[in-house]
């Protein structure tokens, strides 16, 4: 026997009202869906030129500092210590919205990275990979993690204004299989 969830409320008059609870969202109809998920694609595809474009070309602003990070904060303290703000702002700003797209993708076009933990370990493996490329093969330019970091940050926050949402409208929540 099926049972169903019902949830009483009493209004201002004191009268109690029994309104059924509310079931997982619905996702959008499949023709929606198959467009969002196609215009999302052809955004990865474009961000991920432009991420080769961006990062694995020798950088004017980078060559001072053409020397391997592996210490988190030191390229950060050295980006802020710079005499233009604008430059700091320029380096830290848009390695941070350099991970916004992933944020807002990734749920849309693998349902399974799906929550903060598993976007953030996603976008930190692929900016990982993406910095050892930088560092092995591009000259002018070196292994940073504060870059990753950064990155990283920029996708949680897009997963966290955006991706969370867009991911929810375009798959069915998971079913839990006492249902």
């Amino acid at each position: 026997m099926a049972r169903t969830a019902l949830r009483t409320r009493t209004a201002k008059s004191g009268r109690r009202r029994t309104a059924a609870a509310p079931r997982g969202r619905r996702p959008l109809p499949l023709p929606v869906r198959l467009l969002v998920m196609a215009l999302a694609f052809a955004a990865m595809v474009a961000f991920a030129a432009a991420l080769a474009r961006v990062t694995l070309e020798p950088s004017p602003a980078s060559r001072a500092l053409v020397h391997s990070n592996l210490h988190p904060g030191r390229s950060l303290r050295a980006y802020l210590d710079q005499p233009e703000t604008r430059d700091a702002v320029k380096q830290i700003g848009g390695n941070i919205l350099l991970g916004v797209p992933f944020g807002i993708l990734l749920p849309i076009l693998a349902p399974g990275t799906r929550g903060l933990l598993r976007v953030g370990l996603a976008t930190a493996v692929v900016m990982l990979l993406v910095e050892l490329v930088q560092g092995a093969l591009v000259t002018g330019r070196a292994f940073d993690i504060d870059d990753v970091i950064l990155n990283t940050t920029g996708a949680l926050l897009g997963y966290l204004l955006l991706g969370r949402r867009l991911g929810r409208a375009v798959h069915a929540a998971r079913r839990s299989k006492s249902s």
